[in-house]
């Protein structure tokens, strides 16, 4: 499921506010998109399953993002669409049905920041692993540094689950992979 991140909608409109920071439409609109923000942020304080928080979402933020979005249908005709204000009415209308799936989904966060920063290490040695080995080396690569990152977020410790789960894994049956990954691995060992 591809989804819209609303910390980048927002960030085109903060742009817009740099280029022009009397424009009341870009400010207005960094306001609302802040105030979707304070609602998952009141959420994660208090604890809320994702279920929760997607009802705290509809009840509190929903109205929120259809005044954004009628603001943006407004202001479309109005601004020049290579303008800073343009680019962000833009990439929120271009956007809006992917934007609008945190309303649908419990899990789906506004942002993808956290996703972004974990990649971030891969994207910074890219350059550095052009000569792995062979072309066939980058998906292995790739693989395996799934499996850490996985490994992080659950705070499954990678070399105690690759010292276990490594030796001997070519002569496993494929019906024992699901067991293998770190979450399955570590709930076999608590």
């Amino acid at each position: 499921m591809h989804v819209g991140c609303w910390a980048h909608a927002r960030r085109k409109f903060v742009d817009a506010v740099k280029v022009n920071r009397d424009d009341a439409a870009a400010v207005q609109m960094v306001l609302r998109m802040d105030a979707l923000f304070v609602v998952d942020r009141a959420a994660r304080k208090e604890q809320m399953t994702v279920e929760e928080r997607l009802a705290l979402r509809r009840q509190h933020a929903e109205e929120w993002a259809e005044e954004i979005h009628q603001e943006c249908r407004k202001l479309m005709p109005s601004v020049l669409p290579k303008s800073a204000l343009g680019k962000a009415v833009g990439y929120t209308l271009n956007n809006w049905p992917k934007l609008r799936r945190v309303f649908d989904y419990a899990e789906v966060e506004l942002s993808n920041n956290l996703a972004e920063n974990s990649m971030r290490p891969v994207a910074l040695g890219r350059k550095n692993w052009l000569h792995v080995g062979s072309a066939k080396a980058g998906p292995k690569v790739a693989a395996i540094l799934s499996v850490v990152e996985s490994c992080r977020r659950l705070d499954v410790p990678a070399k105690e689950y690759l010292l276990d789960v490594l030796p001997g894994i070519e002569s496993r049956k494929l019906s024992e992979v699901a067991r293998l990954t770190p979450a399955n691995w570590s709930a076999a060992r608590a």
